[in-house]
């Protein structure tokens, strides 16, 4: 299927939906974070009492129960989670605290994915940019070939190791980055809001560290928080390369992108065991949220079946394997002249 080719609009493929993919439901909003915090209870029990070789399991059960906990902050930085916006901000930055996201400097990055979905940037310099000052999409964007021949040989190699043998700790960069938003680059409001989430997260880090150290020592630190958070960014960096990162999802410029390519064919549905998807909570999902992020989470397979049977001719989905590994390791730049992606292999040969 030739995405460039697809001619309707994305109120089109919402009309599809039923709107009953778009009600909050508080028992299930309020339900999914409990039994979030159950598994991060069982997790840390674990922690405790199995044998010391169970530790790396343990570490990877609570990351991936951080991410079921973003995954409820996700929904409150699109306001799914409750009907009161102040509910929606106070909850979002509680369940984002214990994983050191500044809720307000996450919910602005992310709101600029969305609305620039595949969105490559301009040429050269003009791309980075683009994406410092959100006009182009900022989630695992290749570096147009152009834009990679004018980084330093530094640059270069930070970016190498960030696309290929550390890709999974890509998360840990981005997150810094939005730790660090630059003032020059956000409205009045947007630094106040920003500033506030920097603080909170801030004054309840040194809280929990100090805490932490007091009662189990610096060891106990590292292995009831840190690793867990480590493991978080390892899991949160394999499901969004995942979802936005396919040989056949193209790039395009500004004058060539169309949002309803770019929110229907330009994400990735992936499967995985059911149990990972219930930890947490389908965030897996994919194209439903880019087709609307109005949709809560609960919604997110209901409404991924009914795209499937109306536009799945459209629609790109993988199951979770080594392969993927594979091929993801070969998605690093992109020329929009040949409109394709391109290796370091192949740059390095060129």
């Amino acid at each position: 299927m030739d995405s460039s080719k697809l001619d309707i609009t994305l109120s089109e493929v919402l009309k599809t939906l039923p709107d009953e993919c778009f009600q909050k439901n508080m028992l299930s909003a309020w339900g999914a974070l409990i039994l979030t915090l159950f598994f991060l209870l069982l997790g840390y029990v674990g922690l405790m009492f199995l044998p010391w070789y169970c530790m790396p399991f343990c570490w990877f059960f609570l990351g991936l129960s951080f991410v079921g906990l973003f995954a409820i902050g996700h929904d409150c930085g699109h306001y799914l989670f409750a009907q009161k916006p102040w509910v929606n901000h106070w909850v979002g930055h509680l369940v984002m605290m214990p994983i050191i996201y500044p809720f307000y400097n996450w919910q602005i990055h992310h709101n600029a994915h969305h609305r620039f979905t595949n969105k490559l940037g301009g040429p050269r310099w003009k791309q980075l940019n683009d994406v410092l000052t959100r006009k182009a999409d900022v989630v695992w964007y290749p570096l147009r070939k152009d834009t990679w021949e004018l980084l330093s040989k530094k640059e270069k190699f930070i970016y190498r190791l960030s696309r290929k043998n550390f890709w999974w700790l890509t998360s840990i960069l981005n997150w810094w980055y939005e730790v660090n938003l630059r003032k020059d680059k956000l409205s009045h409001r947007e630094w106040q809001k920003v500033r506030f989430s920097v603080a909170l997260v801030s004054v309840f880090a040194a809280c929990a560290c100090v805490g932490l150290i007091w009662r189990i020592g610096v060891l106990g630190l590292v292995q009831f928080w840190v690793m867990p958070w480590l493991m978080f960014h390892i899991c949160l960096s394999l499901f969004s390369r995942i979802q936005h990162s396919s040989p056949d999802i193209p790039w395009k410029t500004a004058q060539d992108w169309n949002n309803a390519e770019a929110q229907l064919c330009g994400t990735v549905t992936c499967h995985f065991p059911r149990w990972v998807e219930l930890v947490c909570h389908d965030f897996n999902i994919h194209i439903p949220h880019h087709v609307s992020t109005a949709i809560p989470h609960y919604h997110l397979r209901q409404a991924q079946v009914i795209l499937e049977g109306k536009w799945g001719k459209y629609i790109k989905q993988s199951h979770f394997s080594w392969d993927l590994f594979q091929q993801m390791s070969k998605l690093n730049l992109y020329d929009p002249a040949a409109d394709r992606h391109l290796s370091f292999a192949e740059l390095d040969a060129s």
